[in-house]
């Protein structure tokens, strides 16, 4: 299988040798340099067209094999559809379906001409996210296949991309990139198994963020206990293997300035505890971690491309197991807030991580905003399926930007309702919450119980169950993990935090 090798910009001029793309808006409209180039195609771009039925629709493409009068060994021109209209979620599909065509080619040389129909701009971010939807479908996690490396069908792709301005594209790019690497850091984190990645483990790879120049503190057993962080240590008690609170710190902005703080669910693998899961799915529970995998990856994306702002991010790791030594039902803990916690299901234990983990993160950091992400509630795909994750936050402004951010960025969310009334299924006689409230309403009295531990601060809470993993594939994903979160988390702190 064709694999991404290198992606260099270099000027808009005639492609030559190689695989050669170019774009095309409905009816065969080209750019100036395209129209050249193919006017020394033997019968004309049009006759091909109109044999192969293509009109440049958008996501088509049409593709000729050694074109008598071109300099290049194949040609394959790609659809846009109405040229006029396009958005940025569109350059990064056009770019992963533009790698896939040339998956498809065997190549390992390759040029696309990033030039569209006279009149419509393209510009420089337009450019990077075509480059960033590339690298993003290129993206296989084969760590564990065995299968030899040196395959014949096997390529690695060196893409030039013919732009306007390529030092301006490769300024760019390099910081789409960035958030690309992030994007691809969690993918890693969520499609690693469990039995490679345990609290330990994770931690350390947040650790690597180090070299970005994130400054990286690593909380074990002995330092939560002093916190008093019974509801955290209480999933994990039933494992072997030992729990860490991992903190990361970017001070990117101006000293003083209240951080973003973005917290992570990172239950390495859920069995469910003693209110065991069903076999038949289990072992999609490696990825009851993509909450803390996106928070590392968007770490990794806001340093590296060495954002402006000052970002905390810390995940609660743990391994939720069906050990003599695990958490009963009926056992009541209490949190490091002090707020008593009644025990239902040892299968709600996400919140339990968070609660300890949020209400660190404002006592230690005291944040302007904060951002919980958590594969939380299978409620939440009964609500909104893979497409939207659910969004609940107790302050407007904050869910206005994160909507705004998810739009732009391609990674969508969906307001769901918060209100006193439904604190009230979680009451419990026996102490001050209970840790589920039963089967109605699910995702939004896990919300509910989260807020609890916000302390009042800006907060939200993303329910990404749905999202990331096991989603559709698409254009720029054909991994069961999606890394979703990433883009959204940049996208916010770079509309909304930098400066």
């Amino acid at each position: 299988m064709t694999k991404l090798a290198k992606i260099s910009f270099s000027k808009a001029e005639a492609p030559k040798g190689g695989v050669a793309v170019i774009l095309a808006g409905e009816d065969l409209n080209l750019g100036t340099i395209a129209n050249e180039f193919v006017s020394g195609l033997e019968g004309g771009l049009k006759r091909a067209a109109d044999i192969a039925g293509f009109s440049g629709k958008k996501k088509t493409s049409l593709d000729l094999v050694a074109p008598a009068g071109l300099a290049v060994d194949r040609l394959i021109v790609f659809g846009l559809g109405k040229s006029e209209e396009l958005t940025q979620d569109d350059w990064r599909a056009f770019g992963g379906a533009v790698f896939a065509e040339l998956q498809k080619a065997k190549t390992d040389a390759a040029s696309v001409l990033l030039e569209v129909p006279e009149g419509v701009d393209l510009t420089d971010l337009a450019t990077a996210e075509f480059a960033m939807g590339v690298k993003l479908r290129a993206y296989a996690f084969d760590n564990y296949k065995t299968k030899a490396k040196d395959d014949a069908n096997s390529k690695d792709l060196k893409l030039t991309l013919k732009v306007v301005d390529a030092k301006a594209a490769r300024k760019a790019w390099s910081v789409s990139e960035a958030v690309a690497d992030g994007v691809i850091v969690a993918r890693n984190l969520v499609n690693e198994p469990a039995n490679v990645l345990g609290p330990v483990e994770f931690a350390k790879k947040a650790q690597e963020l180090e070299k970005l120049g994130v400054e990286v503190e690593v909380l074990g057993e002995k330092e939560m206990k002093k916190l008093k962080m019974a509801a955290l240590l209480g999933v994990a008690q039933g494992s072997v293997r030992p729990p860490r609170l991992a903190v990361m710190r970017w001070n990117g902005g101006k000293k003083g300035v209240a951080p973003v703080a973005l917290v992570g669910k990172g239950v390495v693998f859920d069995t469910g505890g003693i209110s065991i899961k069903p076999a038949g799915g289990m072992e999609e529970m490696k990825g009851d971690m993509g909450g803390a995998a996106a928070v590392v990856g968007a770490m990794h994306a806001i340093a590296g491309r060495k954002a402006k702002a000052n970002v905390v991010g810390v995940i609660g790791l743990v391994e939720n197991m069906p050990d003599g030594n695990a958490q009963r039902p009926g056992d009541i803990v209490t949190a490091m807030s002090g707020t008593t916690i009644e025990i239902l299901n040892t299968d709600a234990e996400g919140r339990l991580v968070l609660a300890d983990a949020l209400w660190y993160t404002q006592e230690k950091y005291n944040p302007a905003i904060m951002i919980d992400l958590a594969t939380l509630t299978g409620a939440v795909l009964v609500a909104l399926g893979n497409l939207n994750a659910g969004l609940f936050s107790n302050n407007d402004e904050l869910a206005d930007n994160l909507l705004a951010s998810a739009k732009a960025s391609g990674e969508p969310l969906w307001r769901l309702p918060l209100s006193k009334e439904y604190d009230k299924i979680i009451d419990t006689p026996n102490a001050d919450v209970k840790n589920t409230g039963g089967r109605w309403a699910g995702s939004i009295t896990a919300a509910q119980f989260l807020q609890r531990f916000a302390n009042d601060k800006p907060w939200a809470h993303l329910d990404i169950a749905g999202t990331a993993f096991g989603a559709p594939k698409d254009d720029i994903c054909q991994s069961w993990a999606s890394g979703y979160g990433v883009r959204l988390l940049n996208q916010l702190v770079a509309d909304h935090y930098e400066g």
